[in-house]
């Protein structure tokens, strides 16, 4: 067994080898990832072919699951240099990365992000407990003791303080780290509390809960054409829409930028980019695109991507994170644990 994983190991670094040989073939950088950091990150790509002598970057919206498991496929020209989340880097991902010889990556953390329920700015505002969200979208609902199917189909059957309306929630797929930090947050957090055995985030899948992919656009223009429904999505799509559109309270909070960078919204994440360090020096660009996104000008207190809505971190980690993505520290899997 030993022997066959050794053998295997040295495989992958020799087609490893002899694709990053080929990564000589691609000008331009590939960029996946998240489709809340999209916006961020297409404003620095704009930016980065504008202002320097650089091909403009290639980026695309895959979710940030679709774009680590892009992104940790392997070595070389088929393969993206930069992958954005809106969540953190899981073990098994970082785990497959290794096994697929992606071994030298480096973290970013860019800022932070609140997760809004939103809806037409014509509807009477609105103010949820996690506990109702997570009676109006979970699978199974606890009653009597045990777990049943959901049998909730209208927001005043979960409380009678909520309005008399169709339960139509457009939320993002399983790929999402959207979707990941709404499960865990929104979720899995109140759960036990509201009566699960344990931690519980399995969402419905009998109509309520629309899946409704990675373009958070599309279900912002959804939202704009039906006043029954509330999408699930980023702070800064809400901030881009704010006279068409207004979030609900979470827990008597609401998703405000002081609020979201002060941990106050019970619905806020972090966000990243993660760089594939065996493609920089060979792919032109890579190095000053990743300085370009980390430098106060952009992510800073008064940077230009708050304007976009991006929460900015606290001045001193903005910048113990810019020093590690400047000296291409390497992630460990221990920060990830």
């Amino acid at each position: 067994m030993q022997i066959w994983k050794t053998s295997a190991l040295a495989l992958a670094a020799a087609v490893g080898a002899t694709s990053l040989a080929n990564a000589q073939e691609r000008e331009q950088m590939r960029i996946v990832g998240s489709s809340t950091v999209y916006p961020f990150a297409s404003y620095v790509v704009e930016e980065f072919g504008a202002t320097t002598n650089f091909p403009t970057p290639v980026i695309e919206s895959t979710g940030s699951g679709g774009g680590l498991a892009l992104f940790c496929d392997g070595v070389g020209v088929s393969t993206p240099d930069i992958t954005n989340a809106s969540r953190r880097m899981k073990v098994s991902e970082f785990d497959r990365c290794q096994e697929n010889g992606v071994t030298d990556i480096t973290e970013a953390k860019i800022g932070s992000d609140g997760i809004v329920i939103a809806q037409s700015a014509d509807n009477e505002p609105l103010d949820l407990t996690r506990e109702q969200i997570l009676m109006a979208v979970a699978a199974e609902v606890p009653q009597d003791g045990e777990l049943v199917d959901n049998p909730y189909t209208n927001w005043n059957e979960i409380d009678s303080s909520l309005p008399d309306r169709e339960i139509e929630v457009l939320g993002p797929p399983s790929t999402s780290g959207t979707r990941d930090a709404f499960e865990e947050l929104a979720l899995e957090e109140v759960s036990v509390e509201a009566g699960y055995p344990e931690p519980y985030s399995t969402i419905r899948a009998d109509g309520p809960y629309v899946d409704s992919g990675e373009n958070d656009n599309l279900i912002v223009q959804r939202i704009r054409e039906n006043q029954t429904a509330v999408g699930i999505f980023g702070y800064s799509f809400l901030a881009e829409n704010s006279d068409t559109l207004q979030a609900a309270a979470v827990d008597g909070v609401e998703p405000t930028v002081e609020n979201i960078s002060q941990d106050a919204y019970p619905v806020a994440r972090s966000l990243w980019f993660y760089v594939k360090e065996a493609h920089v020096g060979v792919v032109p660009g890579i190095d000053e695109y990743t300085s370009l996104f980390m430098d106060d000008i952009m992510i800073g207190e008064n940077g230009l991507l708050v304007s976009e809505g991006l929460i900015p971190l606290p001045s001193a980690e903005s910048a113990e994170w810019r020093d590690r993505v400047a000296n291409s520290v390497p992630m460990e899997r221990s920060d990830l644990e």
